[in-house]
């Protein structure tokens, strides 16, 4: 079932990308094209390195004869770095340049990866430490790097949304090839190889930033914690930016989740006769890869969605539909196809999700704090996975506590729309008005939180 699955969603998703793209149009524009790719493989690349670590982490740490409690201990330590310490150092991308925080996260990334040649608890700790620091900076930086730059060349805001849907897709062809990388690698020389080729790819990647990219700034003039206070005060005072912080929390906190429950929702659900106890329950690889084709699809369906709607409206439908297919394996646990549909239903949510976050990101969060808010958008992601972690739940109580908090996020996606349909967005609005949403202008009214932008 799962390889001819995988295969017919490989498929689906070749004729949705070539029809996205005869509806869609692609800009012509040559200095547009050239900078797009300035882009893409530099953030791809960033991606391949954090790809070929994810697979064999866990793996790793039982070779090393880590128990489930320090193994606990170590992820636990990764998401609190991420929470903690990654929002301080994140937000130097602001001041210090969002160039130079792209190459902090290579170093920090390529020095974790070190650290995972020694079987000791204490030295992966540190690496872990390392690691949660790096992806604050890999899931800010970047985005950080590319809107500013994007405005100060001067591209019209609608190319933006086409890079983003691109990278999605291309996130998920490398996390397939990835896997592929790594799993060779692994079977010849071992299970830490992945992490040597992380770091090679890393180092390369260090390489390419500085001779490709152009620095950009937030507020340059401001110490790190005028920027703090800059994003806070944005966050309090702009309701729209809380909200799309809690958004972007409940559903991430939803889906990271998912990835450490999927595994074994699947094997409950199959079928026990028959069952060669020297191969895995079910083929990993096979259903890695829908996934992420999954994934390609609903980037295809979000440029087809935001051609029509406006990303504010279509995303409540979004949530909610990714609830209901985490909703599956708490109603019907063993019945396989029908839990595997309810997964690949959520991966095409998830397609969907990141480009429309990011294209709301770029609306909506002040220039001079951008990558300090979207780092502070991270620290209750963290705390939601965190607690889940540290509670001994069962499978079903997990996925209820899934589509508990897609279910808030999408009422808050109906506080944010209601929100930036209100008297003040409209009259502020850049869109067409059958979209019916709003960015904010450079000029906003007397009395409202400035949203200048510095690029």
């Amino acid at each position: 079932m799962f390889i001819y699955t995988a295969i017919a969603l490989c498929v689906v998703g070749l004729l949705l990308y070539f029809f996205s793209h005869s509806i869609v149009p692609v800009s012509g524009d040559v200095a547009f094209k050239t900078f797009q790719w300035t882009y893409l493989p530099v953030y791809l690349l960033a991606m391949v390195a954090d790809w070929l670590q994810g697979p064999y982490m866990y793996a790793l740490y039982a070779k090393y004869e880590m128990t489930t409690l320090q193994i606990q201990q170590l992820f636990v330590a990764g998401f609190g770095a991420s929470m903690l310490f990654g929002t301080f150092v994140g937000s130097f991308a602001d001041k210090y340049g969002r160039r130079n925080n792209c190459i902090l996260y290579c170093i920090l990334y390529g020095l974790s990866c070190i650290t995972k040649h020694f079987a000791d608890f204490y030295i992966l700790m540190v690496g872990r430490l390392l690691g949660g620091v790096a992806t604050s900076l890999l899931f800010s930086a970047f985005e950080a790097w590319l809107v500013c730059e994007h405005k100060k060349r001067g591209f019209p805001d609608e190319h933006l949304t086409s890079i983003f849907a691109l990278q999605t897709l291309g996130n998920s062809l490398v996390a397939i090839i990835s896997g592929v990388v790594a799993q060779c690698f692994s079977d010849i020389y071992g299970m830490v190889a992945p992490f040597d080729v992380s770091l090679v790819v890393l180092i390369i990647l260090i390489f390419v930033i500085i001779t490709s990219w152009t620095e950009n700034y937030g507020d340059s003039s401001a110490n790190v914690m005028t920027s703090f206070s800059s994003a806070l005060s944005s966050i309090r005072n702009d309701p729209v930016i809380l909200y799309l912080g809690l958004v972007q929390s409940l559903f991430e906190g939803a889906m990271y989740t998912f990835v450490l429950e999927w595994t074994p929702a699947l094997e409950l659900a199959q079928p026990k006769l028959n069952i060669d106890m020297d191969k895995p329950l079910i083929p990993h690889g096979w259903i890695f890869a829908s996934f992420m084709v999954a994934v390609m699809i609903g980037s295809s369906i979000f440029k087809l969605l935001n051609k029509v709607f406006s990303v504010e409206s279509f995303m409540r439908v979004v949530l909610l539909v990714a609830m209901v297919g985490l909703a599956v394996p708490i109603f019907k646990p063993m019945q396989q196809t029908a839990v595997y549909t309810g997964f690949l239903v959520f991966e095409m949510c998830i397609g969907i999700f990141w480009p429309a976050l990011m294209e709301m990101r770029k609306r909506y969060l002040p220039e001079e704090a951008r990558a300090t808010i979207m780092n502070f958008y991270r620290i209750p992601l963290n705390l939601l996975v965190i607690v889940i972690l540290l509670q001994d739940l069962t499978m079903a109580a997990i996925f209820k506590s899934c589509c508990v908090f897609l279910f808030i996020a999408f009422l808050t996606q109906c506080l944010l729309y209601k929100s930036v349909s209100s008297d003040y967005y409209k009259n502020q609005s850049k869109l067409p008005e059958s979209k019916g949403v709003v960015p904010f202008t450079d000029d906003p009214p007397e009395g409202h939180p400035e949203k200048e932008q510095l690029c």
